[in-house]
């Protein structure tokens, strides 16, 4: 494409020009260009080219003087000044060429020719200016369409990354302290439980840049709440029901966990806690439900995370494709998300 703007396009620009002007002019006098003089045709159709050939050359030269001496702006006096020299420069040098070539050919020089090779010229240069000028307009306005997004996304990632990092001190508070109380009493199960905190900590650390399969997002929450299992009452009723549909699909990750965090440092009452995931067509519905003693209690944030970070990551992450739903009762506290894959 380079090679035909470069080399090409100028000389079928010079002929264009030529031929629109010898159909008219030809057209009006009843005059058959073909059936004159070999010579004379190659004469002009040669000189054509290589005024296409420079008539392009001197295009790009003012266009790039324009770009460095206005700074280029969308306006309707700069748009019409740049027109009136790119067209009058065209002109001059058009004429230059030309007239001496029509007066030394045919029946010699005309107002016909005079007129001819001054409005076609002048008709094309502004088509080329227009073009020119409308893909600079596009790339302009892609290109800081392009920067604005790029603003956005980094902004965004930020914003993620921060609110990431949030669940990492509340999370390594409650595993420390699970384990300290558990050397007391228990220096094998503190072992068990260091292995699979070390295990947590690593997904936590380096598996949640991107999406993950929803199959270890929920082995990562099985090990958590077996770990947090350890720490809660003995008369906790546990049931964890994963569909085991739930494999391979992309999901980006920690999404669920402040919803079990939460559902375990409130459970009371009954002491009755369920979790559990679905997909449904091409939705994965997560809900978690337990028992309360206080249910006002539930909607403060959990560990300085809370729901309002959620809701701000699932909004991130998930425009437009997710649906979060709090339901707070006298004994039950009810959470579900449902995401669009």
């Amino acid at each position: 494409m380079r090679f035909f703007r470069k080399y090409i396009f100028p000389a079928l620009y010079g002929l264009l020009a030529y031929f629109t002007i010898r159909l008219l002019h030809d057209t009006d006098i009843s005059l058959k260009f073909w059936e004159r003089p070999i010579l004379t045709n190659i004469i002009e159709i040669g000189t054509s080219i290589i005024t296409g050939y420079l008539v392009i050359a001197l295009f790009k030269w003012l266009l790039r003087n324009f770009q460095k001496r206005w700074v280029f702006r969308l306006n309707y006096q700069t748009i019409a000044k740049e027109i009136v020299i790119l067209v009058a420069a065209n002109l001059v040098l058009v004429n230059i060429i030309f007239l001496p070539v029509s007066a030394n050919t045919d029946d010699g020089l005309s107002w016909d020719d005079v007129v001819f090779m001054n409005t076609i010229p002048a008709f094309y240069a502004i088509m080329y200016y227009g073009i020119v000028r409308c893909s600079v307009f596009f790339n302009a306005y892609v290109n800081e369409k392009l920067k604005f997004e790029k603003i956005t996304i980094t902004q965004l990632e930020t914003e993620l990354k921060f609110l990431k990092a949030q669940y990492h001190p509340h999370f390594l508070f409650n595993a420390l302290n699970t384990i300290y109380f558990q050397m007391d009493k228990d220096m094998e199960g503190a072992k068990l439980s260091i292995e699979r905190f070390s295990g947590l900590l690593r997904y936590q650390l380096y598996d949640q840049q991107h999406q993950v399969p929803v199959s270890q997002e929920i082995n990562y929450l099985q090990s958590f709440i077996e770990l947090q299992r350890i720490r809660t009452s003995r008369k906790l009723n546990l049931a964890t029901t994963f569909d085991p549909a739930l494999s391979s699909q992309l999901i980006y990750p920690l999404l669920f966990l402040p919803l079990v965090e939460n559902a375990f440092k409130y459970v009371g009452g009954n002491y009755e806690l369920s979790i559990s995931a679905a997909l449904c067509t091409n939705t994965i519905i997560f809900k978690v439900v337990n028992s309360t003693g206080k249910a006002e209690r539930l909607m403060n944030e959990a560990g300085g995370i809370g729901l309002e970070n959620l809701k701000r990551r699932l909004d991130l992450l998930y425009p437009g494709k997710h649906n979060l739903q709090i339901s707070k009762g006298a004994q039950l506290f009810i959470a579900e998300i449902k995401i669009e894959l």
